[in-house]
């Protein structure tokens, strides 16, 4: 794997001399990016595939022509991107690369970001629009059998708000599974957690539940009605209930903590 991994170096410093010093080795400037960037258009070209070993780190240092240390800074990177993963005796191997692994760094930076309410949901609407729609034109009858199922059982967790909750993240799975994009799936799945302590409060107001059931159902029977136009009006609708409900929670969250 050393040699090939050479030749891989050796073959890109042809195509990009630009990045590379005298001998085929990189230049001092933001060393360790360079070498994400090089391992990335080795994956991105196909001479690295998902499951195949990296070559040792000495190797990767002799072939770049760099030291360890910038070396390690980049391997790093790319195992927080979902790229690369340790194994145990220090070898690295590339991931599968599936969109929920690469796509996880950005739920983690998701979760603790401090962008507006306002924001987030926005994005949320983005995502989850798109997905409702899809879900109208892709599902099969016994995912949309499923989807509506979930609406109608969510009337019996009017009075239980943690077992709505519950409910509630499963029929947004469900659409998201109707959609039949994975990537969008995975982003959606970060982004349904925004504010997540202020839902929490939401769902606990009386009427809040009762108002999103009703949502749902609507939702479902467009979905199951092949009527994407209704489906996404209705889920919109849904989203700005649940911003306006989410809003008034954060309020209450300081004096819920002050108590």
């Amino acid at each position: 794997m050393g040699e090939a991994f050479a030749a891989m170096v050796i073959a890109q410093n042809a195509k990009e001399p630009d990045v590379s010093a005298i001998g085929g080795t990189l230049a001092r400037a933001s060393i360790s990016e360079q070498v994400s960037n090089r391992i990335l258009a080795m994956i991105k070209s196909g001479n690295l595939k998902a499951g195949d070993k990296m070559p040792t780190e000495q190797q990767m240092c002799v072939a770049l022509g760099i030291s360890r240390p910038p070396l390690r800074e980049a391997l790093k990177a790319l195992t927080l991107m979902g790229i690369l993963e340790s194994r145990q005796g220090g070898r690295y191997t590339v991931t599968d690369l599936s969109p929920t692994r690469l796509v996880t760094p950005f739920n983690v930076l998701l979760s603790v970001s401090d962008d507006d309410i306002h924001t987030q949901f926005e994005a949320r609407a983005v995502v989850e629009l798109e997905l409702v729609r899809f879900c109208a034109e892709r599902a099969s009858d016994e995912q949309c059998e499923r989807i509506k199922s979930l609406g109608v059982d969510g009337r019996g967790f009017t009075e239980d708000p943690i077992g709505f909750r519950l409910l509630d993240a499963e029929y947004h799975q469900a659409i998201n599974a109707g959609a039949n994009n994975q990537i969008l799936s995975t982003i959606s799945e970060g982004l349904y957690n925004v504010a997540i302590d202020a839902r929490r409060i939401a769902s606990a107001t009386p009427g809040v539940i009762e108002i999103s059931v009703d949502q749902h159902c609507r939702v479902a029977e467009a979905i199951a009605m092949r009527d994407a136009k209704t489906a996404v009006a209705q889920y919109r609708e849904h989203l700005d209930h649940v911003l306006a409900t989410t809003l008034r929670a954060i309020h209450e969250l300081p004096e819920q903590k002050d108590g």
